[in-house]
């Protein structure tokens, strides 16, 4: 079950909540309703991969890992540069610009 994070109004006291995913996320404590405080989820990026790997292997290999978001977005622009080296472009890069303007009607994707 995951943790959940909550600050006591007044003191500052923070304190980790077991809670099913199906429960209401509150904390009452002595009548007084804490406050939940929401984190940026973490996923291990510590991964080697090829340059060559594709958006498949990409999931599979971060889906348990730790770290940010942010993190997650830095791998990807590392592997993205590195397909640039060696093809001259970055194939995945592309196929994503050309499926994202295909979605917006054939509007250019700048992302």
């Amino acid at each position: 079950m995951p943790i959940y994070i909550y600050q006591h109004p007044t003191k500052g006291i923070v304190k980790e909540i077991i809670q099913s995913v199906n429960d209401t996320h509150e904390y009452v404590e002595n009548g007084i309703k804490w406050i939940r405080i929401f984190t940026v989820p973490e996923i291990n990026t510590n991964v080697k991969l090829k340059a060559e790997s594709t958006a498949k292997d990409f999931a599979e290999y971060t889906k348990n890992q730790k770290g940010t978001l942010g993190d997650l977005w830095d791998r990807s622009a590392e592997l993205s540069s590195k397909r640039e080296k060696i093809y001259g472009k970055d194939p995945v890069k592309e196929k994503f610009s050309k499926e994202a303007s295909k979605r917006r009607k054939n509007k250019k994707f700048l992302g």
